[in-house]
Parts: structure tokens; sequence; C-alpha cells
């Protein structure tokens, strides 16, 4: 395959600022088409939805789901049934259990399924592992606030059922922090603070531990103003390491051993062609399952009501 020409389904705030670009400055792949009922993008193919692509489109490799994950699953499965190759949005979906279909459909057709999770590819997050590896870890302490109104203006699906709510910006720690920790993590404890009128959390606090023993605690939310937090600290035995702006810095004490710039999705779009060139999947739901086990173990507690 010289190239993969790709369709981006679902064409909102992440499609234009993350994937466009991202696909624009990644050999060996091209935007073919874009699949959304509100938007298009000039000078690119465009179809009100992924059936009418399919059926009246250009020819494609694959495509990138970027719709919110409530209704993402049945247009995975209709590109799978089709042949192509998909690459999941964070979170994969609504739900765990839609997944393991979806894998399973991925392998019988031969082509790739790619739940992504952009944050594992920021550049201190390797480094981070490969440190935090000759190290004996503490504990551990996750800052992660933000603003929801200048990150997901007017997107209400984000405090709808399956939206996640502040979980969304949240998974992507719990996705780094699955991704340089050796061992499997578990929630112990989680107070989730839903809005009066909202049907998802705004704020977060959770416990988390591994076989071990350590002590993980983690703080979102979605009601920060001024300076944006995404910090993740590791207390260790050698002194206090730190991961910084969501993983593209990374201190060890005072120094700074990694800054770089956002090339996230860059990283994403490689990894999906060198699986599509083979038809590998790749799907680790870890981060997702620990927010799953958040909403069931979490003790729910009602705030002011959220107007964006």
């Amino acid at each position: 395959m010289s190239e993969l020409r790709i369709a981006i389904v679902g064409f909102g705030k992440i499609a234009r600022d993350q994937h466009v670009p991202a696909i624009a400055a990644t050999p060996g792949a091209r935007l073919a088409a874009v699949a959304s009922r509100n938007a298009s993008l000039p000078g690119v193919p465009h179809f009100r939805s992924l059936a009418d692509l399919l059926r009246d489109g250009p020819e494609i490799d694959a495509v990138a789901l970027c719709m919110p994950p409530q209704v993402r699953r049945l247009d995975a499965a209709t590109a799978l049934a089709a042949g192509k190759h998909v690459m999941l949005e964070k979170p994969p979906g609504a739900t765990v259990s839609e997944l393991a279909p979806l894998v399973a459909a991925a392998k019988q057709a031969g082509v790739t399924l790619f739940a992504t999770w952009h944050s594992r590819y920021a550049s201190a997050v390797e480094p981070a592992r490969r440190l935090l590896a000759g190290r004996k870890i503490l504990r551990i302490t996750i800052t992660w606030k933000e603003d929801v109104r200048v990150w997901h203006p007017g997107q209400s699906w984000i405090f709808q059922p399956g939206g996640l709510g502040v979980f969304d910006p949240g998974i992507n720690a719990l996705s780094i922090l699955t991704a340089v920790l050796p061992q499997p993590l578990f929630v112990t404890r989680a107070d989730l603070d839903f809005p009066a009128n909202r049907a998802a959390p705004i704020a977060a606090e959770l416990d988390l531990s591994d076989l071990d023993g350590l002590p993980i605690q983690a703080a979102f939310d979605f009601r920060q103003t001024g300076p944006q937090s995404w910090d993740i600290r590791f207390d260790t035995d050698a002194g206090v390491v730190t991961m910084a702006l969501g993983g593209r810095r990374l201190f060890d004490g005072d120094k700074l051993l990694v800054e770089a710039g956002d090339a996230e999705y860059q990283g994403l779009y490689r990894r999906f062609i060198e699986l599509a060139a083979d038809g590998r999947s790749d799907v680790d739901l870890a981060p997702q399952s620990l927010v799953a086990d958040a909403f069931m173990l979490g003790r729910r507690r009602t705030v002011e009501a959220f107007e964006d």
C-alpha cells in the first residue's frame, strides 16, 4: 500500500484541530473524504454519512471515527464489514463491552482496529517510562484541571450519558499512567461531582493503586479558570519526577529533560499506517476500564448546575 487513503467521519473540533493537520504532516497518509452531517472541508469530497460515503464516495482504505463516543460503534462495525481499517478517537466507545465484538470483526475481516490514546504519544511519556523503570515509585499525584468552556465549547454531548464528562480529559492522564507503570492499576475510591442539570461528572477525585499498594491520587476538574493543569508527579526514592503539559515536559527534580510541541496525532497516524500495513489491531482498554470502575465505585455528589 503506497498510501493510506483515509476518510474522517465526524468533523468537529478535534477533527479540524488535530486529525486534518496530522494526516497532512504524515507521509503515507492522505485525507480522501469527510463524512459529517454538519461540516465539510473545502477541496475534500464530502458526504452526510459513512453509508453515503461507502456507497457513492471515492475509494478509501480507512476511516478515522471522530464523532462522539455514544454513536461510534455502529459506524465502526459498518466500516469493518466493508473491509476498511478503523481508527477510534478516544475514548474508543461509550461502553467497555462494545469493543470486544469490534475486535472480533476486525480480525475476521483481516483489517485494523486502532483504539487511540493520543496522550501516550506525547514527547515525555516514553522518556518518563524509562526513567521511572530504574526507580522505586513511592507515590503518584495527578492534577488534571481545565476549563470545559475553552476546550469543549458548545459540546453538550460531553455531559450526556456516555460522554464521560470530566473523564474525557481525565482519561488522558490514565492513559499515560497505564503506559509508564509496569503493573495493572485499579480504582479503590471515587468521588464524582455531578452538576444538578447534567448526566456526567464535572469533577472527580480518585484513589488508585497497583498490586503492591502504590498510592495514587487523581484530581480532575472541568471548572478550572486561569492557568490550566495537566500534571503527573511521581515521588520516587531518587527524588521527584514530573510530567507537565499533558506529557510534553519532563522534569527530574528541577532539571528539564524534555520539552516539545504537540505532535501526538502525527504519532497516532504513523502507528495507524504501521498497523494497517499488516492488518493488525491495537486495542488497549485499560484507561477506559479504570473510568468504568470509577463510575461503578463512585460516590455521587450533586453540585450546582452548569451552563455553557
